[in-house]
């Protein structure tokens, strides 16, 4: 029993190594042939023909977002892009977000003709439901928040039912799913369209790099300063983000299999959302479940299409500065991994979903789902072969220093991608910062994510704590004098 353990470790251990090598050469590939295609020119090119750049509307759901509405808005109204519009949704908030922003923005209540094309709960429940409060529809009387749109509605439980609420009333053929935590670059619809123009086949989402806004200097919803995080556990978030973006989402775009576009940032088009139903809103992996999905239909019709991902950093995001909060998101998205994978079981192996059927779900299972298990069982099977002398400490070494080395060295050529898309931090040190803290990651902050991952797991079983909750902000104007 004991040398089987060993040895299922051992390779499942060198699996995962060599499915990260296969990912980081074709992402480094992906990388290089992205940046050469995309230009300056090409962005220009929108801003200069501002008729030729399609209308995107950006969604972006806010529920108890008192600290952070006001950066965020200024940010999202302040893009460099010639025809968007951004639509905030209320989702119920409890706080002072809705009255921030009607005074902040100049709103006023207006009449709105809805077309109900995806299903959300409690919209407009002055129409759908007389039990519920009354809510509103909100434009700015000031020409220049022309381009916002604020819904009110009642808290549906879940992020994927605020998105709905949002499709309902977007204008244009794609939009842009963000989070109110989320500070956008300024070209970064400029930036994530363009394979969309490019492209012979149907791309129906396109997603980009996330980063960590902790330690950036934000004024006026504006970036003006990045920097790595000065706290530990987003700083140990930097370089997890990097690595899913730079290494593993590039990766898939080589062979048009990326699992999911991040509900913090990601771009649709907006009829194909609107066929398979939009957002499920029961579901609390919003992201998987939709690109699964539009991926799922594009194949049952026999369609081509492409699922793209851009490496550039378009968006910042204001990562869990504790581990209480840090706990509260894990285990939310350890639950919307297990329910994804029960939601989506007969695709799995399934001939019909191509790459998406033997590659993509298969890898989240065997690579996702089961290494905090495995993780877990490894560590409590070595305490009790430490308590029954059975440890073999020569190879014992030897393995644990294999299985670290296999992270610490994706995290290294993952600093060195981002430099090869361009210098976002000014100096050497602070990429020196991402590399050591890097090294200690394994140590001080993955433990934490496993346990809490594996906590989201128990908590699908048994049914707990399954709203979208409150994730505490500090706000963006805490780092403005940084």
């Amino acid at each position: 029993m004991v040398y089987f353990f060993t040895y299922l470790i051992y390779f499942y251990a060198t699996a995962l190594g060599i499915s990260y090598v296969a990912l980081m050469v074709m992402s480094y590939y992906n990388t290089l042939r992205y940046r050469y295609r995309y230009t300056k020119r090409e962005e220009n090119y929108l801003r200069d023909y501002p008729d030729k750049a399609p209308g995107v509307s950006i969604v972006a759901p806010a529920f108890n977002e008192e600290v952070i509405i006001l950066d965020s808005v200024n940010s999202l109204l302040n893009l460099d892009y010639p025809n968007f519009e951004v639509v905030v949704v209320n989702d119920g908030s409890k706080d002072k977000t809705l009255d921030i922003l009607v005074k902040e923005f100049e709103l006023e209540e207006v009449p709105y003709y809805l077309v109900y094309k995806v299903y959300c709960n409690a919209f407009f429940s002055r129409i759908w439901n007389y039990r519920h409060h009354y809510k509103r529809v909100f434009r700015s009387k000031n020409p220049a928040y022309n381009k916002l749109i604020v819904l009110d509605k009642e808290n549906g439980g879940t992020k994927a039912d605020a998105i709905n609420a949002g499709i309902n009333v977007v204008q244009n053929d794609y939009f842009i799913n963000t989070d109110v935590d989320c500070i956008l670059a300024k070209d970064s619809l400029s930036k994530i369209v363009l394979p969309i123009l490019d492209s012979e086949k149907h791309v129906i989402a396109v997603g980009a790099t996330m980063r960590m806004a902790n330690g950036c200097r934000i004024e006026n919803g504006n970036i003006t300063r990045v920097r790595p995080p000065s706290s530990l556990v987003p700083l140990f978030q930097e370089t997890e983000y990097l690595r899913s973006y730079l290494v593993g989402k590039m990766g898939w775009d080589m062979i048009n299999a990326i699992p999911n576009i991040s509900g913090g940032f990601g771009l649709f088009d907006s009829k194909v959302i609107i066929a398979v139903g939009g957002f499920d809103s029961s579901s609390h992996a919003e992201d998987m479940d939709i690109t699964t999905r539009i991926t799922a239909y594009m194949l049952e019709n026999k369609r081509d299409y492409k699922v793209v991902q851009c490496p550039y950093s378009l968006c910042w995001t204001e990562g869990p500065p504790n581990l209480s909060i840090l706990n509260r998101q894990r285990s939310r998205w350890g639950r919307g991994l297990f329910q994804f994978l029960v939601d989506h079981r007969k695709m799995i192996f399934n001939k019909d979903y191509g790459r998406l059927g033997f590659v993509v779900l298969p890898y989240m299972i065997f690579f996702e789902f089961l290494a905090p298990i495995i993780e877990f069982v490894g560590i409590l099977f070595m305490i009790f072969l430490l308590i029954t002398h059975q440890i073999n400490f020569d190879t014992f070494w030897m393995m644990l220093l294999y299985a670290y080395l296999i992270g610490f060295s994706v995290s290294v050529i993952t600093v060195s991608y981002d430099l090869v898309l361009g210098k976002l931090y000014k100096n050497f040190w602070e990429y020196l910062k991402l590399v050591l803290f890097s090294a200690l990651e394994p140590i001080l902050y993955h433990p934490f994510v496993v346990i809490f991952t594996l906590r989201g797991y128990i908590q699908y079983l048994t049914r707990k704590d399954i709203k979208w909750g409150t994730m505490t902000r500090k706000g963006f104007s805490q780092t403005k004098n940084v």
